[in-house]
């Protein structure tokens, strides 16, 4: 892997902030975007846009044409069965309250229960609490891993799903998604991926994990902000009603009744953002030409050099030590207060996250209003974790 090839391709990381390098460690928020994806939508509206499916003319041919090709890019890179399990949406947020809004109106009728993970993020709490579901907690410990024996207890004759996060945006923890699928269907309980902080740093393969649905964002794996999918089986999507209502979605509609277009379509109401999967399909091709294995592998390094110099400061507390993790890395100094740890970076050129993260439950579980978070992507080098760890050795004396 050509640490400095891939580097050019990230204009952005040559910004100066402050009168310094930026060096950029935010990327569990969003990744930064290649050249070719920033070109693909240039491209989009210099020569393509039309909007799709429904013309007849050259550019919409070709736009439908460039928007089905990323459908069948999705499909391959998580492994679904069929084109047509790929939903796009506007992000892992909105793909759950799809799921959330159309499940609920299919299968909820009273006193439903949901589990959910003790470190879900707000976006997989609040959706199924709008829906009328009653929220069971997987509980996890100090180090990060949740509690399986107690998980299986959760379940009773009002459970109607189990919604997880493959991967914790707080704590980095791999969590063990497999395991917890399998002790769901062996309840009759479908599941719920949520994989925003999966999908760019580990190879998924949705019909060996046996997910019911899978979602995720484009802009967490090098795409366009405004993009997401949920990869849903056939079975299932098949039976719930559309989440939306308008064009698209519609197979026939008069006065006195509507009907509903075929799958994926019923899920997709009104224009789509066509420049911005467009966009998607670049990313997927630029991390699919790196390698998801080698983009992990750098990480990990990353990860493990990162904790390492970390634990070398006196007074630091990392959040997130499960054996098994992705490169995020939260952390407390002392009684120093997260925001005030970052602001002081920021003035050295040094981009990380404070704050809850969106999971205060995680937060309330340890006792702390938040944490600094410094997270890693495939253009991160050894000398900027240097860089930080500089920085924070030089602000940390300034906070008392």
């Amino acid at each position: 892997m050509n640490l400095s090839e891939i580097r050019s391709q990230f204009p952005i990381l040559d910004t100066q902030v402050h009168g310094r390098p930026l060096v950029y460690l935010d990327n569990a928020a969003t990744t930064q975007k290649p050249l070719r994806v920033i070109e693909a939508l240039d491209n989009y509206y210099l020569h393509l846009n039309s909007n799709i499916h429904r013309g007849a003319h050259h550019l919409a041919t070709l736009a439908t044409e460039k928007y089905e090709l990323v459908r069948r890019q999705v499909k391959q890179l998580v492994n679904a069965r069929h084109d047509y399990e790929i939903v796009f949406t506007r992000g892992t947020t909105e793909s759950i309250n799809l799921v959330a809004s159309s499940f609920a109106k299919r299968y909820f009728c009273g006193n439903d229960e949901v589990i959910v993970s003790g470190m879900e993020h707000h976006s997989d709490i609040v959706p199924w609490q709008l829906a009328g579901a009653i929220l069971r907690p997987i509980p996890f410990s100090d180090e990060g891993v949740l509690d399986l024996e107690t998980y299986e207890r959760l379940f009773s004759k009002n459970t109607r799903l189990v919604a997880v996060n493959h991967v914790s945006n707080s704590l980095g923890t791999i969590n063990p998604i497999a395991d917890i699928i399998r002790i769901a269907h062996s309840h009759g309980v479908p599941v719920l991926v949520d994989g925003a902080q999966a999908v760019s740093h580990l190879t998924v393969d949705v019909q060996a994990l046996g997910c019911d649905f899978y979602c995720f964002s484009g802009h967490k794996m090098y795409g366009p902000m405004g993009v997401g999918v949920m990869y849903g089986r056939e079975e299932i999507l098949s039976e719930l009603p559309p989440y939306q209502g308008g064009g698209e979605m519609i197979e026939n509609v008069t006065f006195e009744r509507t009907t509903y277009n075929q799958l994926p379509f019923k899920f997709e109401a009104g224009t789509p953002s066509v420049g911005d999967v467009i966009g998607l399909g670049e990313a997927i091709s630029f991390m699919q030409e790196v390698g998801i294995a080698n983009i992990a592998a750098h990480e990990d390094e990353l990860l493990r050099y990162a904790t390492e110099c970390l634990l070398q400061i006196p007074g630091v507390r990392i959040y997130g030590t499960a054996p098994g993790k992705t490169s995020v890395l939260s952390f407390l100094v002392g009684d120093a207060h997260p925001y005030d740890v970052g602001t002081l970076l920021d003035q050295l050129g040094i981009a990380v996250r404070t704050g809850h993260h969106c999971t205060q439950p995680i937060m309330d579980r340890y006792g702390i209003p938040g944490t600094v978070r410094a997270s890693f992507a495939v253009y991160n080098t050894r000398e900027e974790v240097d860089a930080f760890i500089a920085a924070l050795q030089r602000v940390l004396p300034m906070l008392g």
